[in-house]
Protein backbone atom coordinates (compact mmCIF):
# COMPACT_ATOMS: atom_id res chain seq x y z
CA UNK A 1 0.00 0.00 0.00
CA UNK A 2 1.54 3.57 -1.49
CA UNK A 3 1.28 6.28 1.22
CA UNK A 4 1.88 9.37 0.85
CA UNK A 5 3.36 12.28 3.70
CA UNK A 6 0.76 14.84 2.52
CA UNK A 7 -2.22 12.84 1.84
CA UNK A 8 -2.81 13.90 -1.87
CA UNK A 9 -2.91 11.44 -4.38
CA UNK A 10 -3.20 12.30 -8.54
CA UNK A 11 -5.58 10.30 -10.66
CA UNK A 12 -6.88 9.13 -14.19
CA UNK A 13 -10.15 7.50 -13.85
CA UNK A 14 -13.13 6.58 -17.11
CA UNK A 15 -17.09 7.88 -16.36
CA UNK A 16 -19.04 4.72 -17.56
CA UNK A 17 -19.75 6.63 -21.34
CA UNK A 18 -15.84 6.27 -21.40
CA UNK A 19 -15.00 9.57 -20.94
CA UNK A 20 -11.74 10.66 -19.29
CA UNK A 21 -11.41 12.40 -15.88
CA UNK A 22 -8.33 13.21 -13.58
CA UNK A 23 -8.11 15.00 -10.56
CA UNK A 24 -6.79 15.37 -6.86
CA UNK A 25 -7.59 13.38 -3.93
CA UNK A 26 -6.96 13.37 -0.52
CA UNK A 27 -6.90 10.39 1.20
CA UNK A 28 -4.99 8.28 4.08
CA UNK A 29 -3.70 5.37 1.04
CA UNK A 30 -4.21 4.79 -2.32
CA UNK A 31 -7.01 2.50 -1.76
CA UNK A 32 -8.90 4.55 -0.11
CA UNK A 33 -8.47 6.43 -3.01
CA UNK A 34 -9.46 3.57 -5.11
CA UNK A 35 -12.20 2.99 -3.05
CA UNK A 36 -13.27 6.39 -3.37
CA UNK A 37 -13.60 6.59 -7.16
CA UNK A 38 -15.56 3.19 -7.13
CA UNK A 39 -18.32 4.87 -5.24
CA UNK A 40 -18.53 7.58 -7.81
CA UNK A 41 -19.14 5.35 -10.00
CA UNK A 42 -15.24 6.00 -11.96
CA UNK A 43 -13.26 3.26 -13.28
CA UNK A 44 -9.58 3.96 -11.85
CA UNK A 45 -6.94 3.77 -14.41
CA UNK A 46 -4.25 5.43 -12.59
CA UNK A 47 -3.76 6.35 -8.94
CA UNK A 48 -0.06 7.98 -7.97
CA UNK A 49 1.19 9.61 -5.21
CA UNK A 50 1.01 13.41 -5.50
CA UNK A 51 2.66 16.70 -3.91
CA UNK A 52 0.45 19.18 -1.99
CA UNK A 53 -1.76 21.23 -3.64
CA UNK A 54 0.50 24.27 -3.67
CA UNK A 55 3.44 22.50 -4.50
CA UNK A 56 2.35 21.48 -7.97
CA UNK A 57 2.10 25.05 -8.81
CA UNK A 58 4.81 26.46 -6.74
CA UNK A 59 7.64 27.20 -9.47
CA UNK A 60 9.21 30.67 -10.69
CA UNK A 61 6.97 33.26 -10.13
CA UNK A 62 6.36 35.48 -13.16
CA UNK A 63 5.61 39.30 -13.50
CA UNK A 64 2.40 39.85 -15.14
CA UNK A 65 2.81 40.36 -18.57
CA UNK A 66 5.39 37.26 -18.78
CA UNK A 67 2.93 35.25 -17.64
CA UNK A 68 0.47 35.92 -19.61
CA UNK A 69 2.93 35.44 -22.73
CA UNK A 70 3.96 31.93 -20.83
CA UNK A 71 0.02 30.82 -20.50
CA UNK A 72 -0.73 31.95 -24.27
CA UNK A 73 2.55 29.69 -25.32
CA UNK A 74 1.34 26.80 -23.45
CA UNK A 75 -2.36 27.19 -24.36
CA UNK A 76 -1.38 27.28 -28.07
CA UNK A 77 0.91 24.01 -27.45
CA UNK A 78 -1.95 21.88 -25.24
CA UNK A 79 -4.88 22.93 -28.59
CA UNK A 80 -2.27 22.56 -31.20
CA UNK A 81 -1.93 18.77 -29.58
CA UNK A 82 -4.93 18.27 -29.71
CA UNK A 83 -6.20 18.68 -25.64
CA UNK A 84 -9.53 19.74 -25.50
CA UNK A 85 -10.40 23.59 -24.16
CA UNK A 86 -11.45 22.83 -21.20
CA UNK A 87 -8.79 20.47 -20.15
CA UNK A 88 -5.86 22.86 -21.74
CA UNK A 89 -7.44 25.28 -19.39
CA UNK A 90 -6.92 23.38 -16.09
CA UNK A 91 -3.92 22.56 -17.16
CA UNK A 92 -2.47 26.19 -17.34
CA UNK A 93 -4.04 27.10 -14.65
CA UNK A 94 -2.71 24.84 -12.49
CA UNK A 95 1.09 25.99 -13.63
CA UNK A 96 0.25 29.60 -14.78
CA UNK A 97 3.74 30.59 -12.32
CA UNK A 98 1.02 33.89 -11.48
CA UNK A 99 -1.61 33.71 -8.79
CA UNK A 100 -3.47 36.51 -9.93
CA UNK A 101 -3.37 35.08 -13.32
CA UNK A 102 -4.19 31.59 -12.19
CA UNK A 103 -6.90 32.64 -10.63
CA UNK A 104 -8.65 34.54 -13.79
CA UNK A 105 -8.06 31.46 -15.99
CA UNK A 106 -10.03 29.19 -13.54
CA UNK A 107 -13.09 32.25 -13.25
CA UNK A 108 -12.49 31.80 -17.48
CA UNK A 109 -12.66 27.99 -17.29
CA UNK A 110 -15.64 28.33 -15.89
CA UNK A 111 -17.22 30.91 -17.55
CA UNK A 112 -16.48 28.50 -20.29
CA UNK A 113 -18.02 25.77 -19.20
CA UNK A 114 -21.53 27.48 -18.17
CA UNK A 115 -21.43 28.65 -21.62
CA UNK A 116 -20.09 31.32 -22.42
CA UNK A 117 -17.82 31.41 -25.60
CA UNK A 118 -13.99 31.59 -24.71
CA UNK A 119 -13.54 35.31 -26.47
CA UNK A 120 -16.62 36.55 -24.14
CA UNK A 121 -15.12 34.77 -21.00
CA UNK A 122 -11.11 36.33 -21.72
CA UNK A 123 -12.82 39.94 -21.89
CA UNK A 124 -14.07 39.55 -18.10
CA UNK A 125 -10.40 39.63 -17.28
CA UNK A 126 -8.94 42.96 -19.19
CA UNK A 127 -6.36 43.09 -16.74
CA UNK A 128 -4.66 39.98 -18.15
CA UNK A 129 -6.40 39.60 -21.95
CA UNK A 130 -6.32 43.05 -23.77
CA UNK A 131 -8.88 44.43 -27.03
CA UNK A 132 -6.25 42.74 -29.50
CA UNK A 133 -6.63 39.43 -27.35
CA UNK A 134 -10.09 39.11 -26.77
CA UNK A 135 -10.60 39.91 -30.75
CA UNK A 136 -8.13 37.71 -32.07
CA UNK A 137 -9.46 34.70 -30.08
CA UNK A 138 -13.53 35.46 -31.09
CA UNK A 139 -12.45 35.50 -34.96
CA UNK A 140 -10.17 32.02 -33.93
CA UNK A 141 -13.54 30.86 -32.08
CA UNK A 142 -15.71 31.97 -35.39
CA UNK A 143 -13.40 30.93 -38.20
CA UNK A 144 -13.24 27.40 -35.91
CA UNK A 145 -9.00 27.59 -35.95
CA UNK A 146 -8.11 28.69 -32.10
CA UNK A 147 -5.07 26.42 -32.11
CA UNK A 148 -4.20 28.71 -34.79
CA UNK A 149 -5.05 31.79 -33.31
CA UNK A 150 -3.28 31.26 -30.09
CA UNK A 151 -0.13 29.76 -31.81
CA UNK A 152 -0.21 33.59 -33.31
CA UNK A 153 -0.73 35.48 -30.63
CA UNK A 154 2.28 33.49 -28.80
CA UNK A 155 4.12 34.46 -31.64
CA UNK A 156 2.88 37.95 -31.34
CA UNK A 157 3.27 38.20 -27.78
CA UNK A 158 6.52 36.73 -27.74
CA UNK A 159 8.02 38.99 -30.42
CA UNK A 160 6.98 42.32 -28.27
CA UNK A 161 7.88 40.82 -25.05
CA UNK A 162 11.17 40.04 -26.83
CA UNK A 163 11.66 43.94 -28.07
CA UNK A 164 10.95 45.47 -24.94
CA UNK A 165 13.21 43.61 -22.95
CA UNK A 166 15.61 44.12 -25.31
CA UNK A 167 15.05 48.28 -25.11
CA UNK A 168 15.15 48.11 -21.37
CA UNK A 169 18.16 45.81 -21.05
CA UNK A 170 19.63 48.57 -23.49
CA UNK A 171 18.61 51.39 -21.44
CA UNK A 172 19.65 49.29 -17.91
CA UNK A 173 23.49 49.84 -18.61
CA UNK A 174 23.60 53.10 -19.11
CA UNK A 175 20.84 54.48 -16.24
CA UNK A 176 22.86 52.17 -13.90
CA UNK A 177 26.55 53.41 -14.75
CA UNK A 178 24.83 57.15 -14.20
CA UNK A 179 23.09 56.37 -10.55
CA UNK A 180 26.35 55.03 -9.12
CA UNK A 181 28.42 58.06 -10.84
CA UNK A 182 25.71 60.24 -8.89
CA UNK A 183 25.92 58.59 -6.11
CA UNK A 184 30.04 58.47 -5.97
CA UNK A 185 30.18 62.17 -6.54
CA UNK A 186 27.70 63.24 -3.88
CA UNK A 187 29.27 60.72 -1.14
CA UNK A 188 32.76 62.87 -2.29
CA UNK A 189 30.82 66.31 -2.04
CA UNK A 190 28.79 65.11 1.08
CA UNK A 191 31.51 63.06 3.47
CA UNK A 192 35.39 63.40 1.77
CA UNK A 193 35.23 66.89 1.28
CA UNK A 194 33.73 68.37 4.66
CA UNK A 195 36.62 66.29 6.01
CA UNK A 196 39.10 67.26 4.11
CA UNK A 197 37.80 71.14 4.23
CA UNK A 198 37.87 71.13 8.15
CA UNK A 199 41.72 70.07 7.87
CA UNK A 200 42.28 72.93 5.72
CA UNK A 201 40.38 75.55 7.81
CA UNK A 202 43.52 75.42 10.83
CA UNK A 203 46.08 75.80 7.65
CA UNK A 204 45.00 79.70 7.16
CA UNK A 205 46.23 81.21 4.04
CA UNK A 206 44.02 81.74 0.60
CA UNK A 207 42.69 78.38 -1.07
CA UNK A 208 43.08 78.12 -4.94
CA UNK A 209 39.74 79.03 -6.68
CA UNK A 210 38.77 75.35 -7.86
CA UNK A 211 39.30 74.48 -4.06
CA UNK A 212 37.00 77.45 -3.04
CA UNK A 213 34.36 76.43 -5.70
CA UNK A 214 34.19 72.68 -4.18
CA UNK A 215 33.99 73.60 -0.96
CA UNK A 216 30.61 76.13 -1.62
CA UNK A 217 29.21 73.16 -4.04
CA UNK A 218 30.02 70.71 -0.53
CA UNK A 219 28.42 72.96 2.08
CA UNK A 220 25.16 73.77 0.02
CA UNK A 221 24.94 70.26 -0.36
CA UNK A 222 25.39 68.99 3.11
CA UNK A 223 23.87 72.43 4.91
CA UNK A 224 20.93 72.26 3.20
CA UNK A 225 20.47 68.35 2.20
CA UNK A 226 16.93 68.42 3.47
CA UNK A 227 15.59 71.31 1.40
CA UNK A 228 17.20 69.37 -1.59
CA UNK A 229 15.11 66.16 -0.78
CA UNK A 230 11.96 68.11 -0.50
CA UNK A 231 12.83 70.05 -3.46
CA UNK A 232 13.44 66.93 -5.34
CA UNK A 233 10.37 64.95 -4.06
CA UNK A 234 8.33 67.96 -4.57
CA UNK A 235 9.30 68.19 -8.29
CA UNK A 236 8.61 64.54 -8.83
CA UNK A 237 5.39 65.12 -7.57
CA UNK A 238 4.62 67.98 -9.34
CA UNK A 239 5.97 66.28 -12.79
CA UNK A 240 3.99 63.20 -12.61
CA UNK A 241 0.80 65.39 -11.78
CA UNK A 242 1.55 68.06 -14.63
CA UNK A 243 1.54 65.28 -16.64
CA UNK A 244 -1.28 63.37 -15.89
CA UNK A 245 -3.21 66.25 -17.65
CA UNK A 246 -4.59 65.11 -20.92
CA UNK A 247 -2.96 68.19 -22.90
CA UNK A 248 -0.13 68.29 -21.39
CA UNK A 249 0.82 64.93 -21.69
CA UNK A 250 0.06 65.12 -25.35
CA UNK A 251 2.65 67.85 -26.06
CA UNK A 252 4.51 66.19 -24.01
CA UNK A 253 4.48 63.05 -26.35
CA UNK A 254 4.52 65.35 -29.30
CA UNK A 255 7.89 67.10 -27.84
CA UNK A 256 9.10 63.61 -27.61
CA UNK A 257 8.45 63.07 -31.38
CA UNK A 258 10.96 65.61 -32.52
CA UNK A 259 14.02 64.90 -30.60
CA UNK A 260 16.91 63.79 -32.94
CA UNK A 261 17.53 60.06 -31.57
CA UNK A 262 14.73 59.40 -29.07
CA UNK A 263 12.08 60.77 -31.59
CA UNK A 264 13.30 58.24 -34.47
CA UNK A 265 13.30 55.23 -32.33
CA UNK A 266 9.82 55.99 -30.26
CA UNK A 267 8.37 56.64 -33.87
CA UNK A 268 9.91 53.04 -35.48
CA UNK A 269 9.00 51.39 -32.16
CA UNK A 270 4.99 52.46 -32.32
CA UNK A 271 5.42 51.34 -36.31
CA UNK A 272 6.61 47.93 -35.43
CA UNK A 273 3.44 47.29 -32.84
CA UNK A 274 1.20 48.58 -35.01
CA UNK A 275 1.82 46.67 -37.96
CA UNK A 276 2.25 43.72 -36.03
CA UNK A 277 -1.09 44.22 -34.15
CA UNK A 278 -2.76 44.57 -37.61
CA UNK A 279 -1.17 41.82 -39.25
CA UNK A 280 -2.56 39.43 -36.62
CA UNK A 281 -5.95 40.62 -36.30
CA UNK A 282 -5.53 40.58 -40.43
CA UNK A 283 -4.48 37.25 -40.50
CA UNK A 284 -6.95 36.09 -38.04
CA UNK A 285 -9.74 37.36 -40.57
CA UNK A 286 -10.64 40.72 -38.53
CA UNK A 287 -11.56 42.91 -41.10
CA UNK A 288 -9.40 46.10 -41.70
CA UNK A 289 -10.98 49.06 -39.82
CA UNK A 290 -11.73 47.30 -36.69
CA UNK A 291 -7.90 45.99 -36.36
CA UNK A 292 -7.02 49.45 -37.18
CA UNK A 293 -8.90 50.54 -34.02
CA UNK A 294 -7.09 47.93 -31.95
CA UNK A 295 -3.98 48.39 -33.19
CA UNK A 296 -5.00 52.04 -31.82
CA UNK A 297 -4.31 50.59 -28.60
CA UNK A 298 -0.48 49.23 -29.29
CA UNK A 299 0.70 52.62 -29.76
CA UNK A 300 2.92 54.15 -26.98
CA UNK A 301 2.83 57.76 -28.10
CA UNK A 302 -0.22 59.38 -27.65
CA UNK A 303 0.31 61.55 -30.56
CA UNK A 304 0.85 58.28 -32.99
CA UNK A 305 -2.42 57.58 -31.70
CA UNK A 306 -4.07 60.28 -32.15
CA UNK A 307 -3.17 60.22 -35.56
CA UNK A 308 -4.51 56.29 -35.90
CA UNK A 309 -7.82 57.83 -34.69
CA UNK A 310 -7.85 59.84 -37.69
CA UNK A 311 -6.80 57.40 -39.78
CA UNK A 312 -9.69 54.83 -38.64
CA UNK A 313 -11.81 58.25 -39.59
CA UNK A 314 -10.87 58.22 -43.21
CA UNK A 315 -10.84 54.31 -43.76
CA UNK A 316 -14.30 54.32 -42.42
CA UNK A 317 -15.35 56.86 -45.11
CA UNK A 318 -13.58 54.86 -47.57
CA UNK A 319 -10.23 55.41 -47.71
CA UNK A 320 -7.47 52.78 -48.47
CA UNK A 321 -5.15 51.46 -45.08
CA UNK A 322 -1.94 53.09 -46.90
CA UNK A 323 -2.82 56.38 -47.81
CA UNK A 324 -5.20 56.77 -44.08
CA UNK A 325 -1.79 55.96 -42.58
CA UNK A 326 0.47 58.26 -44.46
CA UNK A 327 2.45 61.00 -41.94
CA UNK A 328 1.70 58.71 -38.96
CA UNK A 329 3.58 55.78 -39.61
CA UNK A 330 7.28 56.12 -41.58
CA UNK A 331 7.39 56.53 -45.41
CA UNK A 332 8.78 53.24 -45.73
CA UNK A 333 5.85 51.23 -43.44
CA UNK A 334 3.34 53.05 -45.00
CA UNK A 335 4.78 52.06 -48.90
CA UNK A 336 4.57 48.75 -48.09
CA UNK A 337 1.25 48.61 -46.91
CA UNK A 338 0.37 50.20 -50.00
CA UNK A 339 1.95 47.37 -51.90
CA UNK A 340 0.02 44.60 -49.47
CA UNK A 341 -2.89 46.63 -50.29
CA UNK A 342 -2.51 46.00 -54.46
CA UNK A 343 -0.88 42.59 -53.93
CA UNK A 344 -3.65 40.87 -51.32
CA UNK A 345 -0.61 40.53 -49.23
CA UNK A 346 -1.54 43.47 -46.69
CA UNK A 347 -1.23 40.93 -43.87
CA UNK A 348 2.10 39.49 -44.93
CA UNK A 349 3.63 42.64 -45.37
CA UNK A 350 2.56 44.23 -42.20
CA UNK A 351 4.26 41.64 -40.47
CA UNK A 352 7.78 42.33 -42.17
CA UNK A 353 7.33 45.79 -42.19
CA UNK A 354 7.28 45.19 -38.20
CA UNK A 355 10.16 42.98 -38.22
CA UNK A 356 11.27 45.50 -40.01
CA UNK A 357 10.96 48.16 -37.82
CA UNK A 358 12.04 45.91 -34.98
CA UNK A 359 15.17 45.11 -36.70
CA UNK A 360 16.04 48.87 -36.86
CA UNK A 361 15.07 49.85 -33.13
CA UNK A 362 17.32 47.19 -32.03
CA UNK A 363 20.16 48.74 -33.61
CA UNK A 364 19.39 52.21 -33.07
CA UNK A 365 19.52 51.44 -29.01
CA UNK A 366 22.54 49.56 -29.98
CA UNK A 367 23.81 52.43 -31.12
CA UNK A 368 22.71 54.97 -28.65
CA UNK A 369 23.78 52.87 -25.96
CA UNK A 370 27.59 53.07 -27.74
CA UNK A 371 27.48 56.52 -27.68
CA UNK A 372 26.04 57.08 -23.96
CA UNK A 373 28.07 55.02 -22.56
CA UNK A 374 31.13 57.25 -23.20
CA UNK A 375 29.48 60.23 -22.72
CA UNK A 376 28.58 59.16 -19.14
CA UNK A 377 32.38 58.21 -19.11
CA UNK A 378 33.60 61.56 -20.10
CA UNK A 379 30.95 63.31 -18.07
CA UNK A 380 31.64 61.96 -14.40
CA UNK A 381 35.07 61.39 -15.33
CA UNK A 382 35.18 65.47 -16.12
CA UNK A 383 33.19 65.83 -12.48
CA UNK A 384 35.70 63.65 -10.80
CA UNK A 385 38.86 64.84 -12.43
CA UNK A 386 37.70 68.71 -11.21
CA UNK A 387 36.98 67.36 -7.71
CA UNK A 388 40.96 65.52 -7.53
CA UNK A 389 42.50 68.72 -9.00
CA UNK A 390 41.02 71.24 -6.82
CA UNK A 391 42.07 69.34 -3.77
CA UNK A 392 45.62 68.54 -5.28
CA UNK A 393 45.97 72.53 -5.72
CA UNK A 394 45.22 72.87 -1.74
CA UNK A 395 47.09 70.27 -0.79
CA UNK A 396 50.31 71.55 -3.30
CA UNK A 397 49.56 75.13 -1.86
CA UNK A 398 50.02 73.94 2.14
CA UNK A 399 53.49 71.92 0.98
CA UNK A 400 54.66 75.42 -0.43
CA UNK A 401 53.91 77.06 2.37
CA UNK A 402 55.55 74.67 4.82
Amino acid sequence: MTTASNGQFRYRAATPDGQFVEGVMQAPSRQSVLDGLRRQQLFPVRVDAAPAAGAATRGPRLGRRAAVVVWTRNLSSLLGAGVPLDRALAFTAQYAGHDGLAEAVRDVRRFVQGGSSLADALARQPRYFDALFVVTVSAGESGGALDVVFAQLSQQLEESAELTSQVRSALLYPALMAVVAVIGVCVLLGFVIPRFASVLAGMGGTLPLSTRLLLQVSHLLTAWWGLWLVLVVAGAVAARQTLAQPGVRLRWHRMRLSWPVVGDIERKYSAARVARTIGLLLKSGVPALPALKIARTSATNLVIREGLERAAGELAEGSALAPALAGILPPLAVQMMAVGEESGRLEELCVRVADSYDGEVRRAMRTAVTLIEPALILTFGALVGFIALAMLQAIYGIDLKG
